[in-house]
């Protein structure tokens, strides 16, 4: 079974302070308040998120927790945008464009990594945040791990002389796309609009501006053999594409209970013949206008020795 874009273990920041984060409002559409107080709100993000862990951990997958208890970090429980890994030991830390969101980045989870898995090498280009630019991870780019492409939509999010730069460095193909919502805003980060598993893709065709561009894109991905699943805008906004492929007693398909609800029987069946759908109920941590994949930070690293939970 290939398991090149499943990885087996993920980090998670446990949440104790979690709130909508005020200074990335303005460009994610995604985002909404909780109709609770704040102390509410983050103990039941904190309660949330035990329950995905404890799911993710019964279907097999590697959890590494981390808590945080700083006040300056309301998103931090979405620790894929700050950094990733890549087969052959390589890391990659990015520069954030939310000024409260580059406090985010610990060097305990990158110590951990070289502790526990083979490291070669961490790239750092989150100095290139004092320059306001920024490329936030596998937010900002949807990774191909099989056919080396980087799916990018443009934003504020994924300066284009950094993706290239990546790209570069990483050895992927970047495909850059404009999408928008139905109110004409940029979609902030390219996985709310799709998702990619082994043998499929999820992706909202109708959010790609250009036909020209939509047509490139499901060539691509069809020719990886992959089958693509067009997801509708209210999907989207159920966050049905913000989905992530896991390795664990068997592949499966980590996503928001409210994601997989959005989805039709033809869609799972479609899932279901190479992944099951593991649903994770956190409508609380999606009001932060991030689901179940920003959550996850996968580890396609080769670890030093068997890990037991």
């Amino acid at each position: 079974m290939n398991t090149l874009q499943a990885p087996s273990s993920v980090v998670m920041i446990r949440p104790h302070q979690f709130r909508s984060n005020p200074e990335t409002s303005g460009d994610n559409a995604f985002q909404t308040l909780p109709n609770r107080s704040l102390s509410d709100t983050s103990k039941t993000a904190l309660a949330e998120f035990d329950g995905a862990t404890k799911a993710l951990r019964s279907a097999g997958v590697i959890v590494h927790v981390f808590d945080d208890t700083g006040t300056e970090t309301p998103d931090s429980v979405f620790p894929n945008n700050w950094f990733s890994t890549h087969v052959g030991g390589h890391i990659a830390l990015y520069p954030m464009s939310a000024p409260n969101r580059r406090k985010e980045r610990r060097s305990d989870v990158i110590e951990m990594l070289k502790q526990k898995y083979r490291v070669q090498d961490v790239i750092d280009y989150s100095g290139l945040e004092h320059d306001n630019l920024s490329l936030e991870g596998t937010g900002a780019m949807v990774l191909d791990h099989i056919g080396r492409i980087a799916y990018t939509a443009k934003s504020n999010r994924a300066d284009p002389v950094l993706l290239e730069r990546f790209c570069t460095h990483f050895n992927y193909e970047p495909i850059v796309f404009e999408a928008k919502d139905s109110n004409g805003n940029d979609i902030y980060h390219t996985n709310v609009l799709m998702g990619i598993a082994t043998e499929f893709a999820l992706i909202c065709l109708d959010m790609i501006v250009d036909p020209a561009r939509r047509a490139t894109i499901v060539r691509r991905l069809e020719e990886s053999g992959r089958e693509v699943i067009d997801l509708t805008a209210d999907q989207i906004s159920s966050f049905a594409g913000n989905a992530i492929e896991l390795n664990g007693h068997q592949r499966h398909l980590a996503l928001s209970a409210r994601a997989l609800d959005a989805l039709t029987p033809s869609q799972i069946a479609t899932i279901e013949r190479s992944a099951t759908p593991l649903p994770l109920t956190i409508p609380t941590i999606e009001t932060a206008g991030g689901s179940v994949r920003c959550m996850l930070a996968g580890i396609h690293l080769n670890a030093r020795e068997r890990i037991i939970q």
